[in-house]
């Protein structure tokens, strides 16, 4: 994830996210390979990122763009539709309120994604310092990413995707194969996979379920793909 940052200090490049879920899997496993999460702070940049953190004094900085752009919209469109959703648009930024935290109905959602406006990625406004861990597990909440793992002597491996993703989705972020041959996926919870010496105690312990592609991932699962391709 690339996140831009304007008026917070904080160190440009890639971070490491302190997850407390893979710490305590890496020392349970004791894996030959890890895979943490990473996510890069890039300086004064609102477009070829993910998401935005800034210091409440400036807010103006990421929001006064989408006003011009939106007012040179707003001049050229013959839409009423769309001359509305502008308005309403203006109407929360003149207020200092990112779009990505108004309420739009489906149709203004497809207009809005064609103007593209920069407050319409998740803005993360800060008032005070906070540590960087802190403000990454901020913009992974606005953003509604969460993670899911696949953990052994192997490898463990934090896997980000977004609140509300089915299994067949999750396959596929580890390899298009899995997601192209799903069959069916173990899940074991982060809590009972603790428990356990290993996947394989907790299926024998009945702590683990067998889903089918409908399944939606929950926050901390640890997921083995039956596929067949």
């Amino acid at each position: 994830m690339k996140i831009g940052f304007i008026g917070v200090e904080i160190p440009e490049g890639k971070i490491k996210y302190n997850d407390e879920k893979f710490i305590a899997l890496e020392k349970k496993c004791e894996p030959k390979k890890v895979t943490p999460y990473f996510v890069e702070f890039i300086l004064n940049e609102f477009i070829q990122i993910d998401a935005i953190v800034v210091h409440k004094n400036n807010v103006l900085d990421l929001l006064i763009p989408d006003i011009e752009k939106l007012e040179v919209r707003l001049q050229n469109t013959n839409d009423a539709t769309e001359k509305e959703l502008i308005k309403k648009c203006m109407s929360y930024l003149e207020k200092e309120t990112p779009l990505c935290d108004v309420e739009f109905n489906e149709q203004e959602q497809k207009l809005i994604q064609m103007l593209s406006p920069l407050s319409m990625k998740p803005v993360v406004i800060l008032e005070d310092i906070t540590e960087t861990n802190d403000i990454i597990e901020k913009v992974l909440k606005k953003s509604q990413t969460i993670f899911f793992y696949t953990a052994g002597k192997d490898e463990v491996h934090a896997w980000p995707v977004k609140a509300g993703s089915d299994i067949v989705t999750c396959a596929g972020r580890i390899h298009s194969d899995l997601a192209r041959g799903f069959i069916k996926a173990d899940i074991v919870s982060f809590e009972n996979f603790i428990k356990c010496h290993n996947f394989n105690e907790a299926k024998t312990k009945g702590l683990a379920k067998l889903v089918d592609r409908e399944y939606i991932i929950q926050e901390g699962d640890i997921i083995e793909i039956r596929f067949n391709v």
